[in-house]
């Protein structure tokens, strides 16, 4: 047993709470968790990959991969808004080492470019940030109460008034209460084939042959990072970039700011009105000379009351017509990589295609893709050696994680909205099958489909906030459980 997993067990405080997942949701969990409850009861951060902090956005090597988020609002911290900027600072005057250990890295700091449209750091360093808050967290104070676990947690089971949490390697561990932090779901890999490749694993791209195309499944932000991992990695040929529009992200700009609009009734429950009226403000704002980024931005504090102000039927209508023209326009790209992006479909080495996926047949060498373009009756085939898919993300109604099955299927969480994310009160307390809830909360993208800006960092910062007074409310002061822990 190890030392952990004694100090789990000593004294009569509360059993801790458990966080499962340490991406940047499940980071900012453990730490508002900290500060909110009881000074005896410990967070219990659980992480299946090698790294705490980054989650799989953070985790790139790759300094041309950037954050699409300017570094002013990528603080952790709500209260402290200029928190990751007077980090970078240190970080570009050598005065602050990073969470991995990395030596600083700029413009000027390979990693840190400032542009009109503001300042866009590298992923990596954003994860070296989250690590050193962890770094922080795990070591501050006499008596740490944070605890890290290495592990991929499995199941949850409830227990009288608690849960014991069961690891894949074997661990039990009773906790009072658990976090769902796991971020964004495994999109299904259909239709199958062997020369699919891992994107965010690019360490085979290398021997990829130029003068044969690959292919990218999405036209996303992803398929930006899969483009710049590809060219980084040696890979010279062409790549071929499909989606059923066809459309790629817009490029952050300088632009000045517009006043939020005063919706009225009538818009706020009518897609149709709701997006005529948008309409009319970027008209107004070009007018003014005001680039529409300013319109879009100005909706950000009221995205989610419009999304729950909207009846299924249009919120439907949203998803099937409207969520890739939104996506384009509000997730955009810093201006380096949008430079990039444009350089290589200028000079036809990256073909963005609209159209239909059709199938995958492999063949001797490499697989044949056969899509249906955009207006188009008769289908196309493509020769390809290797495949990458980036579509997006998957639904809690078709995912195959084994811990949200279990939780499934005994009945303590169900499918929310559309299936996008799971069923959460206001209090982002899970709802079970029944309607009850069994000390389960969550955040960031698992709430997708309940509420509709929570995914980025800004927004998921304040769920957190949000989250530990839940949870520290719901922990009752008479009670003293003293947790076991198993090997």
């Amino acid at each position: 047993m190890s030392d952990q997993d004694e100090s789990l067990k000593s004294g009569p405080h509360p059993a801790p709470i458990a966080v499962i997942g340490a991406g940047f949701s499940g980071t900012m969990a453990a730490i508002q968790l900290l500060a909110r409850l009881p000074p005896h009861q410990s967070v219990l951060l659980c992480e299946r990959a090698e790294r705490f902090g980054s989650g799989r956005a953070y985790a790139t090597g790759n300094p041309d991969h950037l954050l699409n988020v300017r570094a002013a609002n990528m603080s952790a911290y709500p209260d402290r808004p200029s928190h990751f900027e007077d980090w970078l600072s240190k970080i570009a005057a050598g005065e602050a080492g990073t969470g991995a250990g990395n030596p600083a890295i700029g413009h000027g700091h390979v990693g840190i470019w400032r542009t009109p449209a503001g300042t866009f750091a590298a992923r990596g360093l954003y994860g070296d940030y989250l690590a050193a808050l962890l770094t922080e967290a795990t070591t501050g104070g006499s008596t740490p109460r944070l605890h890290l676990i290495n592990d991929m947690i499995i199941d949850l089971v409830p227990d009288e008034d608690r849960l014991v949490m069961v690891a894949e390697g074997g661990r039990r561990v009773d906790v009072a209460g658990a976090v769902l932090a796991m971020g964004n779901l495994a999109l299904p890999q259909e239709p199958e084939s062997r020369f699919r490749g891992d994107p965010w694993n690019p360490e085979h791209d290398a021997r990829l042959h130029p003068d044969h195309p690959v292919l990218i499944i999405g036209t996303g932000l992803s398929m930006v990072d899969a483009v710049i991992s590809l060219r980084r990695h040696g890979f010279r040929g062409q790549i071929i970039a499909l989606s059923r529009r066809g459309r790629i992200p817009a490029v952050h700009v300088r632009a000045d700011p517009w006043p939020r609009p005063d919706f009225t009734a009538a818009e706020t429950r009518s897609i149709t009105r709701l997006l005529g009226r948008i309409r009319r403000e970027v008209a107004s704002a070009a007018e003014a000379r005001i680039a529409w980024h300013g319109v879009i931005d100005a909706l950000r504090p009221v995205t989610d009351a419009l999304w729950l102000g909207l009846p299924p039927a249009d919120q439907a209508r949203f998803l099937r017509h409207l969520r890739p023209f939104w996506d384009t326009h509000r997730h955009r790209f810093a201006p380096p990589t949008g430079a990039a992006i444009a350089d290589e479909i200028e000079a036809g080495s990256l073909q963005v295609l609209a159209g239909k996926l059709v199938a995958i047949a492999d063949q001797t060498g490499e697989a044949r893709v056969t899509y249906r373009p955009r207006g188009a009756s008769e289908p196309r085939t493509l020769g390809v050696q290797r495949i990458f898919d980036v579509r997006g993300v998957g639904r809690v109604a078709d995912t195959t994680d084994p811990l949200l099955r279990n939780l499934i299927g005994r009945g303590l969480v169900r499918a929310g909205p559309f299936g996008l994310g799971l069923a959460v009160r206001p209090d982002l307390t899970v709802l079970g099958a029944s309607d009850t809830a069994a000390r389960l909360w969550t955040l960031g993208p698992l709430l997708r489909g309940a509420y509709w800006e929570c995914t980025a960092v800004p927004d998921i910062r304040n769920q957190a906030v949000d989250l530990a007074r839940s949870v520290a409310a719901a922990q009752e002061p008479s009670a003293s459980l003293e947790p076991s822990a198993q090997a």
